[in-house]
């Protein structure tokens, strides 16, 4: 039986790859724009990091971590998502103390152990931001900013914003009692599921997908409407900041985020065609999280945007992406085999990308390879062309020719692909 890739994980083939790095540089620009450093952190965790910061009864820590015990029976744990760990990283570095301000953004692998299905997989990319030391309304707006901006960038208008504020630890703790009253008297209208959220975390109950349970959460208290008034008039100036940089945006009562360190602003960006999974992108703010893990207590707020989906949403608008070569040399016989050798690497170092065959073959071969790399233009250099000092140079897309002389080919090659 030959070997194949586990299952919810994926390999992204090399004509993939054009997309992923395309998407990539366009997030960096967004980021280097908006003063975002990148930050890289380990892909292994110890599992208290996760339990502590995201929350033992939330769906990722209960049900769906990658947890590795070490040899003296520690456990360790694939990163199921950034926040926790660049959290650590600044609480660890003390990068608090070179900024009060700190903005960093990452971009890699995630892992959870959940039921594969489009747009989601068990390893998974994700496109993190986060930003520490400012508990103020405008840094809630910029981030969420930031975000749209990225999507905006890669030409990606057609989703949606919504947004909400879960509150601060003080009004949401009153209102959790309340709601959980109200899902006692209506208990067996739900899931086994959220029988088991309702007690532990009933804020979850209302990201269901089970239409039973949507039936029977009509009516329900909402968070928006017991917010405490420092926590009304946070959002209140996000939404008036959103709406003085043009930002579009839907005040989305029931939407709530699976993780239990997000407080006040909370987002998703989210779009109608990848079926169950609307949302591309989500975030919010933390201020808890930071002291809970024993660091100073600093504010956060951040955003991840899922690498995968908005691969899925992209290669439906067919971005013409891929990489080819600028230039294929097409040598005829031995001497011009080794010169060839010499400009192609010679070229390489000047930033021009460029193939050639590794072993001799006849003009017609080496045209169909050159045709199906897809490559800009070909050098055809054979024994007539260098015995006259001057070589063919062929644009594969007009058919157009022209002689490049040999004395200075490289100048001149480099102001024409350049």
């Amino acid at each position: 039986m030959s070997i194949a890739t586990i299952k919810g994980f994926k390999d992204i083939l090399p004509h993939e790859t054009p997309l992923w790095q395309w998407i990539e540089k366009n997030a960096r620009d967004v980021f280097r724009v908006f003063g975002f450093k990148e930050i890289r952190t380990p892909l292994l965790e110890w599992t208290e990091l996760f339990t502590r910061g995201i929350g033992e009864e939330t769906d990722i820590v209960s049900k769906e971590m990658y947890t590795i015990p070490d040899s003296k029976g520690r456990n360790q744990t694939l990163r199921p998502e950034a926040t926790a760990s660049v959290v650590r990283a600044y609480i660890e570095h003390r990068l608090y103390q070179l900024n009060p301000v700190q903005k960093l953004f990452s971009i890699g692998p995630m892992f959870r152990h959940e039921r594969p299905q489009k747009g989601r997989f068990r390893q998974f990319h994700q496109i993190n931001a986060e930003l520490f030391g400012d508990p103020g309304p405008r840094s809630d707006a910029e981030l969420i900013t930031m975000a749209i901006r990225i999507f905006e960038r890669v030409g990606l208008t057609d989703v949606t914003l919504n947004i909400n504020s879960l509150g601060c630890s003080s009004c949401r703790g009153e209102f959790k009692n309340r709601l959980k009253g109200f899902l006692s008297d209506r208990a067996g209208e739900l899931c086994g599921e959220c029988q088991r959220r309702s007690e532990l975390n009933p804020l979850r109950v209302f990201d269901c997908k089970i239409d039973s349970c949507k039936e029977a959460m009509t009516g329900a208290p909402v968070m928006l409407d017991n917010i405490c008034d420092e926590c009304k008039n946070h959002f209140e100036a996000v939404k008036r900041h959103l709406d003085e940089l043009g930002i579009t945006y839907i005040v989305n009562k029931l939407l709530v985020r699976g993780l239990d360190y997000y407080s006040r602003t909370t987002f998703e960006i989210q779009t109608d065609r990848l079926g169950a999974q609307s949302a591309v992108a989500g975030g919010g703010r933390y201020d808890g999280l930071i002291s809970q893990l024993d660091g100073p207590p600093h504010s956060g707020m951040g955003f991840a945007i899922g690498f995968e989906r908005l691969a899925a949403l992209l290669e439906e608008e067919k971005k013409p992406l891929s990489d080819v070569p600028d230039l294929f040399i097409i040598a005829l016989g031995d001497e011009a085999f080794r010169k060839g050798f010499i400009w192609a690497d010679t070229l390489r170092k000047k930033d021009i990308s460029v193939e050639m065959e590794y072993e001799a073959k006849g003009l017609k071969a080496q045209m169909k390879k050159a045709d199906k790399l897809n490559a800009k233009r070909v050098l055809i250099a054979g024994e007539d062309e260098l015995s006259k000092g001057k070589l063919v140079l062929r644009d594969m897309v007009t058919k157009a020719q022209e002689e490049i002389p040999i004395t200075d080919l490289i100048q001149n090659l480099v102001k024409i692909l350049k």
